[in-house]
């Protein structure tokens, strides 16, 4: 009776990569790290460079950050007593924000969830065509619209002496946010698992309840980047709320009043205001304070993505 052949280790190498490969592929590698921590350099200069032009003003004896922060008076060409406060300004912000987005996040993901699970190929494709042309609009056109159109509509339905108000402005930055909403819901919706759909279908769900059972948790948290993204929007667009909002500096007691932002405040007034003076510098700190929103929205955001992660 023959043995069995002892086991026998192989001792074949592994094929042995070309030198050029190896530097190519850790070229990359170091490539796509300089790309991501130079998107960290970039914004952090932008900050430098506004913060820079901003902090001469922090040192004038006549002005004050409380009052820049908490006052509601903006007279910064008054020859006898200047006023620099932002609140008025912050609060039309928020407010035109606010309207925005109770428009745009249900029609937004309504729209995202019908174009990702109910709607047929061939209208599929026509409206990803139609909201993409929507994102591709100038926002100076939908400026003219609210100015134009929107305003006269206004004026004719709710009755309000002026047509360019918070409601005005609220709408125009909605028809703004939806694409971005849509495209990225789309995107998130998209991104579970067809298992999860078939799994959920075998046991006899439904089609509503698929969406809200299933697809919506699981797609929670790109869902959330695409409201969060449409707040971005709404919270720095210019050129469209400095014409349909009235910019007006006032606290908005309804929908119906005129407001003016802060960053329709700084398109404004910047190119006005004389290099160097205290007007120049406040209208850069007011740069300053919006990138300090967009920090703290941002930061809220990832705390509230990684709460729902953990969940």
């Amino acid at each position: 009776m023959e043995s069995s052949p002892p086991f026998q280790i192989s001792t074949s190498k592994r094929p042995v990569r070309p030198r050029w490969a190896v530097y190519g592929e850790k070229a990359l590698e170091v490539l796509i790290r300089c790309c991501g921590v130079s998107a960290v350099l970039f914004v952090l200069a932008i900050f430098l460079f506004v913060f820079n032009e901003a902090a001469p003003v922090l040192s004038r004896p006549q002005f004050h950050l409380g009052k820049f922060l908490f006052s509601t008076d903006w007279y910064p060409t008054s020859v006898s007593n200047v006023r620099y406060g932002t609140f008025a300004l912050l609060v039309g912000t928020f407010s035109v924000t606010g309207v925005a987005m109770a428009l745009a996040v249900p029609f937004g993901l309504g729209a995202a969830i019908f174009v990702s699970e109910f709607c047929w190929p061939g209208l599929k494709e026509t409206l990803k065509i139609v909201i993409e042309l929507l994102a591709a609009i100038p926002s100076v056109v939908w400026g003219f619209i609210g100015l134009t159109v929107m305003s006269k509509l206004i004026t004719r339905l709710t009755g309000a002496p002026v047509g360019v108000n918070v409601l005005n402005g609220g709408i125009i930055l909605a028809l703004m946010s939806v694409p971005i909403i849509v495209s990225i819901g789309e995107d998130a919706l998209k991104a579970v698992p067809d298992s999860y759909r078939e799994a959920a279908l075998a046991l006899g769900a439904t089609r509503w309840q698929l969406v809200w059972r299933v697809l919506l948790p699981a797609a929670k948290n790109g869902l959330l980047a695409a409201v969060l993204l449409g707040v971005a929007r709404g919270v720095g667009e210019t050129m469209a709320v400095l014409m349909a909002t009235g910019h007006a500096v006032n606290i908005p007691h309804s929908i119906l009043d005129s407001v003016r932002t802060l960053t329709a405040n700084i398109a404004a007034e910047l190119g006005e205001a004389p290099e160097g003076s205290d007007h120049y510098r406040v209208l850069f700190l007011t740069g300053v304070l919006l990138f300090g929103l967009t920090f703290v929205v941002n930061l809220a955001a990832d705390f509230i993505v990684r709460g729902v992660r953990k969940r």
